[in-house]
Parts: C-alpha cells; sequence; structure tokens
C-alpha cells in the first residue's frame, strides 16, 4: 500500500469525517476498515523511523542523537493521537471482532493532544533515559563506573563496606531526575485522560483483555498464593546473611538489608548464592556446576579469538582486547540461537550479528541494560547488551533472544496484532526457554560431563529460587508504586517515602543508610526514568513456568518438573511457534489457553517446580529457629 504522506493523511481523515457527519450519514463497516488499513500502513512506518532513531539514541549517547529520538517520538505521537481522534467516529459501530480488536488496541497509543505537550513529553522521556545511561559513581581514585560495572562488583564483593559505597553510590544519580519525572508524570496523565482513562496507571492496566481493577485483583491474588514461599526463602537468606555479616546484616525488625544482595536493587539474589548455599554434608558434597568456568572454557576453545577477554593480559581498552570481547559476546548470543534452531525455529537472520551490539562500546555512552529490537517490523532483529561471559548472561542472552523470535514469529499478522499477547507474555518466551537451562541439556552441549545426581536438585533449586522467587515482591511493587503516582495517591513529595514503604511491605528489604526525600531512590532503577511499565515482569515469572510445563509435556517428558529440557524437541517447538505466530490477534487468555489449557495466570505450575525446595526451606528455617517473616515500621 503506497504510503500518504501524515499531514495530508491527517487532512484527508477529518475531513472525510466532517462531511460524513455533515451530510447525516453513519459511517460504514467498509469505512472503519479502509480508515484501519491507512492508519496499520501509517504506523508501521513511523514505527521503524522510531525503532531507528531510538537504537541511535541508546547505543550512542549524545546531544544529537537525544534530539533525533525525540523528534521522531514527538511526531509519532501526535500522528497517533490524530488517529485515535479520528477513530471516535467509529465507537459506536458493531465492527467485526478483528477489526474491533484493533480499535480497541489503537486507542491505548494516546498522548497529550497539544504539540507543544507532546514535544515537552518526549524531550522529557529522552533526558530520563540519558540520565540513567549516563549514570556514574566515581570512587575517590577517580575511577568512575556505570551501572554494569557497578553490578560486577556487588555481585562478587563479599566486603559489606565496598557494597554500602557501591549502593549509595549508585543511588546518587537519581535525585536529579525527580523534577523532570515528576513532570513526565503530568504530561502522561494528561495524554491519558485526554482518551478516557483516570491517568496512565488506568491506561497501562487496561491492555491485558480485562478491566484494569480485574487485572490488579489478579496481580495480588497470585502473590498471596506464591507469598508463603518468597518469606520461606527470604527467612532461610536472611539467617545466612546474619551469620556472614553480623552486625551489617542484623535488623531488629527482620528485614534486610538493600545493599547485601548481590545488586544494586535487590531484586534477584543469587549473585549470593555462595554466602547462602546448603551446608548439610549430603548436599554440600553433592556435584556443583561452575557455567562461569564452564562457558569460559569452552568458548576459548571453540573461538580462540575470545581466549583474550578470559585474562588479565595486555590493555583491557586495547583493539584486540575489545575484539576479543566481542568475539566473546557473540558465542554467548550463539548458545541461545542454537536453542531455538534445536526445537525447529529458523536460525538469527545474518544482520543479527552483524548489527547488534553484544559489548560495551569502548567510545561513547550507551545503555547497557539488554533488550530485543526489532527495527523494520520484519528482520531486522537485535540486541543490545553489554555480555560479559557468566551464568546470568548466559540466561539474559535466551531471554532476549525470545523476544527476537517472538518479534519475527508475528510478522505476518497486521500491523496492530504484531506484537506479544500481552507483554507478560513477551518477556516470559526466553525465561520459559532458560528454564531448560538444566543439567542434562548442559551435558548435551557439551558445558559438564556428568549430570549430578538427585541429591543436587536442592541446591540447584535453590540458586533458580533466589532469581525467580526472590524476584517476586519486586516485579509487584515497582507498578503498584507507579499507579500510586500516577493516580495521585503519592505525591512528589513522598516519592521516596512511598517507595520504601512498598519495598519494606512486600519485600521484607530496607535502605542500608537513612533515605529522606532529597533522595529519589526509583530512579535509578533503569525501568522508572525508561517510563517501561514493570506489571510484565511479574507476569512473565508465572507464565514461563506455565509456557514450560505445556512445552516439558509436548516433549514427551516424565519425571520431575525442575529436571525437564526440551532441547532438541520439534513437538515443543511446533507448540511454542504457533503461540508467538498468534501475536495479539486474539485476546490473552484464548493465546494462553491454546498453549497451556488454562485461561489465567496461574502460580500452580511455579509452586510445582519449588515444592521440593520449600519443604527443605520449611525444615531448615524450623532448625535454625529462623521465622518468616518480618515487622513494618
Amino acid at each position: 500500500m503506497r504510503h500518504i504522506p501524515s499531514l495530508l493523511f491527517a487532512a484527508a481523515v477529518l475531513a472525510c469525517a466532517s462531511h460524513s457527519q455533515a451530510a447525516g450519514k453513519p459511517p460504514t463497516v467498509a469505512e472503519a476498515q479502509a480508515f484501519m488499513d491507512k492508519a496499520e500502513a501509517e504506523l508501521s512506518e513511523l514505527s521503524v523511523e522510531g525503532n531507528h532513531a531510538g537504537w541511535l539514541q541508546q547505543t550512542y549517547i549524545n546531544e544529537d542523537s537525544a534530539y533525533v529520538s525525540s523528534k521522531v517520538q514527538e511526531r509519532a505521537g501526535l500522528r497517533a493521537n490524530e488517529l485515535v481522534i479520528a477513530a471516535r467516529r467509529f465507537d459506536k459501530l458493531k465492527l467485526p471482532p478483528a477489526l474491533a480488536r484493533k480499535f480497541m488496541l489503537l486507542k491505548l497509543n494516546g498522548t497529550p493532544t497539544d504539540p507543544k505537550l507532546v514535544a515537552e513529553l518526549t524531550q522529557t522521556a529522552v533526558a530520563l533515559d540519558g540520565m540513567y545511561g549516563k549514570g556514574k559513581y566515581c570512587l575517590k581514585d577517580g575511577t568512575c563506573l556505570g551501572i554494569e560495572e557497578i553490578e560486577v562488583r556487588m555481585a562478587k564483593s563479599r566486603d559489606p563496606q565496598e557494597l554500602l559505597d557501591l549502593w549509595t553510590g549508585w543511588h546518587r544519580i537519581s535525585p536529579p531526575m525527580r523534577d523532570k519525572y515528576a513532570r513526565l508524570v503530568e504530561l502522561s496523565n494528561q495524554g491519558a485522560r485526554e482518551f478516557g482513562f483516570k491517568d496512565t496507571g488506568e491506561l497501562w492496566r487496561s491492555g491485558y483483555d480485562m478491566t484494569p481493577a480485574a487485572f490488579s485483583a489478579q496481580l495480588e491474588a497470585t502473590w498471596q498464593q506464591l507469598q508463603p514461599l518468597y518469606k520461606e526463602l527470604h527467612a532461610y537468606v536472611r539467617n545466612r546473611l546474619v551469620q556472614k555479616y553480623g552486625a551489617a546484616a542484623q535488623r531488629a525488625d527482620g528485614m534486610i538489608p538493600a545493599h547485601l544482595l548481590g545488586n544494586p536493587w535487590a531484586q534477584e539474589w543469587g549473585n549470593v548464592y555462595d554466602v547462602v548455599q546448603p551446608t548439610d554434608p549430603k548436599l554440600a558434597a553433592a556435584p556443583t556446576i561452575d557455567l562461569e568456568a564452564a562457558l569460559k572454557k569452552q568458548i576459548a576453545a571453540q573461538h580462540p579469538e575470545a581466549a583474550l577477554a578470559f585474562s588479565n593480559k595486555g590493555d583491557a581498552s586495547s583493539n584486540a582486547a575489545t575484539a576479543a570481547a566481542l568475539a566473546a559476546g557473540k558465542a554467548m548470543a550463539a548458545y541461545g540461537d542454537r536453542f531455538y534452531t534445536s526445537m525447529g525455529l529458523p536460525p538469527l537472520p545474518e544482520t543479527f550479528w552483524q548489527r547488534s551490539q553484544f559489548v560495551k562500546p569502548r567510545d561513547r555512552d550507551a545503555v547497557c541494560h539488554a533488550s530485543a529490537w526489532d527495527l523494520d517490523n520484519e528482520d531486522d532483529l537485535r540486541v543490545k547488551m553489554c555480555i560479559n561471559v557468566d551464568a546470568d548472561n548466559f540466561v539474559t542472552v535466551h531471554h532476549e533472544e525470545g523476544h527476537n523470535m517472538y518479534q519475527r514469529a508475528y510478522k505476518a499478522q497486521p500491523y496492530m496484532f504484531r506484537n506479544g499477547a500481552d507483554d507478560g507474555f513477551h518477556e516470559a518466551i526466553g525465561d520459559s526457554v532458560a528454564l531448560a537451562i538444566t543439567p542434562d541439556y548442559l551435558k548435551t552441549i557439551g558445558l559438564i560431563d556428568t549430570i549430578p545426581p538427585a541429591e543436587a536438585d536442592i541446591p540447584l533449586q535453590l540458586r533458580t529460587a533466589l532469581d525467580k522467587v526472590a524476584f517476586l515482591p519486586f516485579g509487584l511493587l515497582i507498578d503498584k508504586w507507579r499507579w500510586q503516582v500516577f493516580s495521585g495517591q503519592v505525591k512528589p513529595a513522598d516519592y521516596n517515602k512511598a517507595w520504601w514503604a512498598l519495598r519494606e511491605q512486600y519485600q521484607g528489604v530496607a535502605p542500608p543508610v537513612e533515605r529522606s526525600e532529597a533522595d529519589f531512590d526509583p530512579g535509578a532503577k533503569y525501568h522508572i526514568p525508561g517510563n517501561v511499565p514493570y506489571a510484565r515482569y511479574y507476569l512473565a515469572r508465572l507464565y514461563q513456568f506455565q509456557f514450560y510445563k505445556a512445552m516439558c509435556e509436548a516433549s514427551g517428558y516424565k519425571g520431575p518438573l525442575n529436571r525437564c529440557t526440551f532441547y532438541g524437541s520439534k513437538a515443543a517447538g511446533d507448540k511454542l511457534q504457533a503461540m508467538l505466530a498468534a501475536g495479539q490477534s486474539q485476546p490473552a487468555q484464548v493465546t494462553l489457553k491454546a498453549m497451556t489449557g488454562t485461561d489465567h495466570l496461574d502460580a500452580g505450575p511455579m509452586l510445582e517446580y519449588f515444592k521440593p525446595l520449600y519443604d527443605w526451606l520449611k525444615q531448615q528455617n524450623a532448625a535454625s529457629k529462623s521465622v518468616p517473616g518480618w515487622t513494618v515500621q
């Protein structure tokens, strides 16, 4: 279809509406279809422009890329507004289900209608994104650390003072964001209200094929199911941290200081596994898997050009070191690609390997937060990462490439349906595959020689739970805080107070030092200044176990759920591909039922997966007299 220039198309649409209304003629289904066809063509083109500008802005952070990105977003936002407003003409018209769904999804794209406010909104959003990407904590010796270096140090350090310094140092980047963020909220809310929503939080919760209230209730109901497992894990970890750090970890209220859990946000705790690993002689004697060492050994053997990345020889900033890091990053990404192709999905295109960002650029600032991109809504698939060769990044490449597989699978859908069934689906795909990174899989691809015995399951489950289970309340509270901010329940003067109230209530995690409204700790988490909805990650934590169980069953696996891998199963791949190809063409509940047999978010598969660990944690806490729970002041 030939593209009609934006402004001419707007005039044509609005003129058509005025003429029809003046003539007293009601709109027809044919007119609605023609409108949507043109809207989809134009939005697709604007999306491609935005994708390229966004890629540039995140991989080359400077004033010029920020300007280009904000202008492209501004133009797209204005055009989306014009289309949403023009589409109101068809509100009362009975449309075929697929067409009605497209109009419903279009409505979720509104921003403020005043061009000056749209410009301000996009400039503010881009500025906040850049402030986070350029954030640094500078040590006394003059060394300045970005978030990726801080994450590595906090993952490995066992010095409580160093951890405290890193935590407080990183959280100093965000106070300058406070005023801009408050303005972002105002502008975003104005757009939401102009298009019929109470606030931006309600708009975000409207994208799940249920009412916003039902969506909130669904999240809370599943959390109530999972909370007992989380509290047992929390009690066990708290006790072991006190044993390790003494007074630095001990609190009378039973909460855990946030800086001791292995990353800047205490969102996942897998990095402290060495501190909390089982001490029972039988479990301690069970063979463990050093995945980082195995990966480095295999990559160095298969890709000699990457070997320098694993040594301390030479200048880390040299061209040779950069080339070695790039080779290692590509080798890591190749593991994920091979998993998906083993299931019958097509390999990533050659351009993926040419255009992705696999390592942190030496010559410029870039956002290292991992993300997956489809720049042309067809085949220009990429990841943007700063890959380290370790267990976490091994999981992350499977996760990000899961997005890419989804993006490619639904490219045959009309533009409005080129998305996940809901945003939680998109986040869950790669993680459901990553659950299949079991000892059986690692042995199959040569990363280990022998499969650990059954008694090794508890250590493996504990390591997994430190990420999957520990994340649950964090995944829930980010948007709970934001929904309160958007609704006005939390005012800018109380941003930090409300943030820590939720973290204490849901996570049982407390700041390691006194905080006040001079701080803006939410801004130290990328998804707040990046304005990325976060409930999707909570959904994904549950969906992934539902998808994982469905693919295990499709593969014919029989046995404990936590030991299943479907690497090499074409039957599991067929089931996955069918779900991916549906995109957003039907209600998420329909797609979910076709995949899993259940039409709702279900905590059952996750609880089934961790049942052996849950029983073990209760025994450990009873023996140590570590009482689950904490006191909120």
